[in-house]
């Protein structure tokens, strides 16, 4: 199945990209029903994406508070209702918080 779904933009708060796409995925993973789902194309109008400021500094300033270079930065949010056993959830915390 294929849906069109389309928000107007007052629920958004303006230059706000994590509230955006909360709103818009948010955890639609929770729904037990819900087996796959697939984000394909997202469009911003022109005049909405205009408010994102973008960060106060450059990626150069966030290297240098993590130390870590020559990589992609990135984040995660483990979830214990993903249906890993004890061990492997363990496994996935550590290796989340090691980076």
């Amino acid at each position: 199945y294929i849906a069109y779904v389309a928000y107007p933009l007052d629920l958004f708060e303006e230059g706000s990209v994590t509230n955006m796409f909360t709103s818009i995925v948010g955890n639609v993973f929770g729904f037990k029903a819900l087996r796959a789902l697939r984000l394909e194309d997202l469009r911003i109008p022109p005049a909405y994406s205009k408010t994102f400021q973008g960060p106060p500094h450059g990626i150069q300033v966030e290297r240098d508070k993590l130390n870590k270079y020559g990589r992609p930065l990135l984040g995660c949010t483990i979830k214990p209702k993903l249906g890993l056993s004890a061990k492997n959830y363990g496994r996935a915390v550590y290796e989340c918080l090691r980076g």
